[in-house]
């Protein structure tokens, strides 16, 4: 989390947005892995 808050700063986004935004935003991304990795599996 920390490395993402880094990054958000880094970039000019404001800390407090990141930190509300970043779990639903790792969700969607461990999700879509989670499917890439299935059809990876089964093809």
């Amino acid at each position: 989390m920390n490395a993402a808050l880094a990054l958000a700063e880094a970039v000019g986004a404001d800390r407090a947005a990141a930190a509300e935004l970043l779990p639903a935003v790792e969700a969607v991304m461990v999700r879509k892995l989670n499917e890439q990795i299935e059809v990876s599996r089964d093809g």
